[in-house]
């Protein structure tokens, strides 16, 4: 982050802070401000009736489809009432958790690194099993949270001193009442799997006009029994795109189409059992079929699931000026995918695609719980700036999309930081060799492990066993 002050920054006064979101962010925000034992008031906001984000699943997906959809300020899906297919004490957000869903990250690199999964699951734990997990490492923070309680409204204000204060707009769902309440800073931790993408190609839209219900996206698939005999599209070739794809396969007409940009490797298109197809170039509405790049057309096609991932979105932040989202594909004015660089009393854990997020979402508690406390420095507002222009210059669109092997230099770069200022609070995370090995090997061990039936234990139980490298003077190197 680095340590160069100016006169243009001030000391922090933060004595409240507003979480919004209880899933696995807003649970590590809330650990390490309440660690740091310096504010008088940390308030968790959490819209669901329980902890745990995207990863607290409902049996019954929303039906609020929009097609195409390509703007972050689409209207968010409506809540699922209570009785309307589940059994919470209030209204129930669905998320994109489906049915037979396993991490893609082992046991032992997932959690966050002062809780522990039970030796005795899975080594790639099932859904059920960290929404368990989360319940539980939440228990000592319950207090701090409000359920059922939604963020309508964040605006920024300037009190009589010239101190950015945040007012906080909740909505009870269970009581129709909303309270308003000031807060020196916000932690952002609402997640970014609500609002979905699907690109408009041509015809599209007409074609879901005419036939309604045939595209979806993948937030909205639980099970393959509804595709079951059905000529089928998979639209993607990320994680969730490959692991429905293997899913409804089973189940549907053959072969499954695997629409893709990029080739998919062999051994796990293999494990798909799909075919790969190129882009979907122009949709037919009269012959329910869908030209490929290639000129390939098929006909009579059943269901199309667009695994096409997110667009970042913050309704609540609308009157924040400039906007933080334009076209979805980033949040603008961040610090090192965080600190909002005008107002640094905001932050945005979670963020970043492609990496552990548990451990990562610790790493960024410890700093802006610190830098609140006016125990770390930010670097001027001019040098925040520099950063996020050569970021938005160097990635563009893909800005919060980690390379491989960031998460690990990032979070043993944090540690070190953190312990050699010797400031107090919640000790960050720490990556061993073992641990930033594993992170390296974590995707053909998933693979091995739904090959052979998802019954491993452990890494070695699939055939991964990790081996010291011999070091040479210079010391151990960061996978």
């Amino acid at each position: 982050m680095g340590s160069e002050t100016t006169l243009e920054q001030r000391p922090f006064d933060v004595h409240t802070i507003a979480i919004i979101g209880a899933g696995p962010c807003g649970l590590a925000a809330a650990k390490y401000l309440t660690a740091q034992n310096v504010f008088d008031r940390i308030d968790v906001y959490e819209r669901q009736s329980e902890v745990g984000g995207v990863w607290k699943y409902s049996a019954k997906p929303s039906e609020n489809h929009h097609v195409p959809q390509v703007s972050p300020h689409c209207p968010p899906d409506p809540p699922l009432k209570p009785g309307d297919g589940n059994n919470d004490k209030g209204p129930v957000f669905p998320s994109p958790m489906y049915e037979l869903l396993h991490t893609n990250i082992p046991r032992g690199l997932m959690p966050f690194t002062d809780f522990p999964f039970s030796n005795d699951l899975l080594i790639f734990p099932s859904r059920d099993d960290v929404q368990d997990y989360l319940v539980q490492y939440s228990q000592d923070i319950r207090h701090l949270i409000r359920f059922s309680a939604e963020v309508k409204d964040v605006r920024l204000r300037q009190d009589s001193e010239g101190k950015d204060q945040w007012d906080v707009d909740v909505l009870s769902l269970r009581t129709g009442e909303t309270t308003s309440a000031a807060y020196d800073a916000v932690v952002v931790a609402s997640g970014h799997y609500s609002i979905t993408y699907i690109p408009d190609i041509k015809g599209i839209s007409e074609f879901n006009s005419t036939h309604p219900d045939v595209i979806s996206h993948s937030k909205y698939y639980r099970t393959p029994e509804p595709f079951r005999n059905k000529k089928v599209i998979v639209v993607g070739n990320a994680a969730s795109g490959l692991d429905i794809a293997s899913q409804i396969s089973k189940v549907s007409q053959q072969p499954l189409l695997l629409s893709v940009r990029t080739p998919t490797p062999e051994a796990n298109l293999e494990w798909t059992g799909a075919e790969e197809v190129p882009e979907i170039e122009e949709f037919l509405v009269g012959e329910r079929a869908v030209r490929f790049k290639n000129g390939r057309v098929e006909k009579d096609i059943d269901a199309i699931v667009f695994a096409t991932g997110y667009l970042y979105s913050f309704p609540f932040l609308k009157s924040l000026q400039p906007p933080l989202v334009t076209d979805g594909r980033r949040v603008r004015g961040l610090y090192k995918h965080l600190f909002h660089i005008g107002h640094p009393t905001l932050v945005f854990p979670g963020l970043p695609i492609k990496v552990v997020p548990f451990p990562v979402s610790q790493s960024q508690a410890a700093i802006f719980s610190r830098v609140w406390a006016n125990l770390l420095p930010l670097p001027p507002v001019g040098k925040m700036k520099q950063w996020e222009d050569e970021e938005a210059e160097r990635k563009g669109s893909k800005s919060h999309v980690w390379p491989v092997g960031a998460d690990s230099e990032y979070i043993n770069s944090v540690y070190e930081w953190i312990t050699n200022s010797g400031t107090p609070g919640k000790e960050p995370p720490r990556w061993s060799e073992d641990l930033c090995w594993q992170r390296t090997i974590h995707m053909k061990a998933k693979l091995r492990f739904e090959l052979e039936g998802r019954k491993a234990k452990s890494l070695e139980g699939l055939g991964f066993a990790y081996q010291p490298e011999e070091k040479d003077d210079s010391g151990p190197l960061l996978l």
